[in-house]
């Protein structure tokens, strides 16, 4: 009865979960027939003036493409929903003392649970929307330039933008591309992101160009878990004693207690959750081209400039990236939150607890103040840039033994903060 009970409940966060990535989808849809019926227009003002639309990709034949993918993913989502709403129907109105007939719906309800065959969603990189919005943004970059130059002539500044003053002083303002956030609408097409001003510190996630940022379901890579790593289904990590006997795999770590999920990241908002149920753990991001046969030192996550994590030593929370280390004086939490922002290279580590968030950390570069100097900070700012360079995946690091790890799921209260912000 406890099994049941579990099992049942397991299938109501399905439920839930697929309740609110159908409602993303939904405007994920409604979002790409905007886009297509602008490059429509786009294309017919192009046309109006006598320009000339070259190729057989012009003008929206990739984001029709997407559109597809989207509206198939859409339908797999809310038929296995109905599915699932089905089987629990039926087996609540199975009559208690029909063991044979509950135990028929429950077997029913099981294999449509363990049924994962979502329709994988390859979007193209180079797309029309891409393309003109990159335009766009160029543009302003190169107007807010000149003007700040005019601005700073006006002042009576150097010849560089710089006061006299500033000058012996030997400080440097950033550009007006460095003070903002990069505004590319097509990088966070699909993860609900856009650019705008936004300051460093305190790390919270912005006002979003669109109006959801998804909640990331991760599954567990096994052909990438170490020896030592038990995997329990594709939401389960717990390290062991004795090696487990996995396949040969070019993508398995086999000097580090590490596992990745399977899911990549290369564009716009991702939010997922992790249990820390016990030992010393590491939650962070890794390049998808890592050499897993790394040594254990360099081969650790935050050890070296192709991942970054967050800690659970036992007594801190401590954040690393490129072998450089930041203490955080904060509780210990037994749900982290991991919010990446692709488009605007930052990475913020949240504290869980009653649907609350504590913001632990964010890895993002940011500008010091005049005399400061932090190594820690001084590593993100000169390499951190670089990792979104590539396509990233979830990581995680099995320190100690019996260390034991769980996937989500994701507190609903959380995920509708993220999209406030």
């Amino acid at each position: 009865q406890a099994q049941q009970a579990k099992f049942l409940s397991d299938v109501e966060n399905e439920l839930e979960e697929l309740g609110v990535t159908i409602a993303q989808a939904k405007k994920m849809v409604e979002l790409i027939k905007v886009i297509l019926r602008w490059l429509r227009s786009v294309s017919a003002a192009l046309l109006g003036r006598g320009a000339e639309v070259k190729g057989p990709q012009a003008f929206g034949d990739g984001e029709r493409s997407m559109l597809g993918e989207a509206e198939a993913d859409l339908r797999w989502k809310e038929e296995r929903r109905a599915k699932l709403a089905q089987g629990k129907q039926n087996l609540e109105n199975v009559p208690s003392t029909n063991i044979i007939y509950f135990l028929q719906e429950f077997q029913a309800l099981k294999v449509a649970m363990e049924e994962n065959l979502s329709p994988s969603l390859s979007f193209q990189n180079e797309l029309n929307f891409t393309k003109c919005t990159q335009a766009v943004g160029a543009v302003k970059d190169v107007l807010s330039a000149a003007c700040k130059k005019q601005w700073d002539h006006l002042q009576g500044k150097g010849i560089d933008g710089l006061s006299s003053q500033e000058m012996e002083e030997g400080l440097c303002s950033p550009s007006p591309s460095a003070q903002r956030a990069p505004h590319h609408p097509s990088s966070s097409l699909w993860r609900g992101q856009s650019g705008g001003i936004s300051s460093c510190f305190p790390p919270h996630p912005h006002v979003s160009f669109l109006p959801h940022t998804v909640a990331f379901i991760i599954d567990l890579d096994s052909d990438t878990a170490d020896k030592f790593i038990q995997l329990f289904g594709t939401k389960g990590a717990k390290r062991v004693l004795c090696p487990i006997p996995y396949p040969e795999s070019p993508t398995r770590f086999i000097n580090c207690e590490q596992v990745l999920g399977v899911n990549l990241m290369n564009r716009g908002n991702y939010y997922w959750e992790v249990e820390l149920i016990d030992g010393w753990v590491s939650i962070g991001v890794i390049a998808e081209d890592f050499n897993p046969q790394e040594s254990y030192n360099r081969g650790r996550l935050g050890r070296n400039e192709k991942s970054c994590c967050l800690q659970w030593n036992g007594q801190n929370y401590v954040a690393w990236f490129g072998g450089f280390e930041s203490v955080i004086q904060q509780p210990f939490f037994h749900t982290i939150g991991v919010f990446l922002e692709y488009s605007e290279k930052a990475l913020t580590f949240y504290g869980v607890k009653d649907s609350k968030m504590t913001c632990l950390q964010q890895l993002k570069v940011s500008p010091f103040a005049k005399g400061q100097f932090d190594p820690f900070q001084n590593k993100i700012n000169h390499q951190f840039a670089s990792l979104f360079l590539c396509k990233l995946k979830p990581a995680f690091f099995l320190e100690s033994v019996d260390a034991h790890l769980q996937i989500g799921p994701l507190k609903k209260d959380c995920v509708s903060v993220l999209k406030r912000r």
